[in-house]
């Protein structure tokens, strides 16, 4: 699994371009993505949530757009370029006032035991330091019978695999370093996608970190999946 700090440094390489970089990539199909995951967690009606590896604040936005003024929403992470990026487009809606943004890492989450409604990720379990103590921690947090909600890369299904993988290794890199003048950062990307468990394999880690039940839904042919996971009441 990835070191934290090389992951952190390598992020705040790339901040400044990072929204514009996700949108193109990813053919701006990760705005579908942001949406089905918020739906998700506005079924089940959270007082507060806190978004993990909040990165620039796009999933912590589309929740306060999905969810309304009167949730309480705390995005964490654990490069401050990236914080930074999010604040300024905090401060520029005013719809966005009173999403806070601060420094925290999944491996030691600075939230008292069973104090959250909800936890969002996208596209940060991928890059624990240590999967299975970071699922911890989110269990730790969340008040019983609490929600986890993770949108991250999964195993695509199988007909489409050869495909994707050729844009995966041989046009996304060079995609992204015309973007951001940073290839190497998406080259982990791909490496570190390649080698991510299915979504069946990461429910069942999932339910190994002491969740109660997990629901595991793959979205444009399963390139990414949703994992939704129930804490004990």
């Amino acid at each position: 699994m990835p070191e934290g700090t090389a992951v952190s440094r390598m992020f705040a390489g790339i901040a400044g371009r990072y929204d514009l970089a996700n949108h193109l990539l990813s053919g701006g199909i990760d705005f579908h993505w942001r949406n089905r995951l918020a739906a998700k967690v506005r079924a089940h009606a959270p007082n507060n949530l806190v978004d993990l590896a909040t990165g620039s604040g796009d999933v912590a936005f589309k929740l306060r757009e999905k969810l309304g003024p009167n949730v309480e929403i705390q995005g964490l992470d654990f490069c401050e370029p990236m914080l930074d990026q999010a604040r300024r487009k905090r401060d520029e809606v005013a719809s966005y006032e009173g999403i806070n943004f601060d420094f925290g890492d999944c491996m030691a989450l600075p939230l008292p035991e069973a104090s959250v409604d909800a936890v969002t990720i996208a596209f940060g379990v991928r890059n624990f330091e240590d999967r299975h103590q970071g699922l911890e921690q989110i269990l730790r947090v969340l008040l019983p019978g609490g929600r986890l909600f993770i949108l991250e890369f999964s195993q695509p299904d199988n007909w489409f695999r050869p495909f994707y993988y050729v844009y995966l290794k041989a046009i996304l890199p060079r995609l992204a370093a015309f973007t951001t003048g940073d290839k190497g950062a998406y080259d982990y990307l791909a490496g570190s996608i390649e080698e991510f468990p299915s979504k069946d394999t990461l429910t069942e880690q999932i339910l190994q970190a002491g969740f109660a039940s997990v629901e595991a839904t793959g979205l444009t042919a399963s390139i990414v999946a949703i994992h939704e996971a129930v804490k004990a009441p």
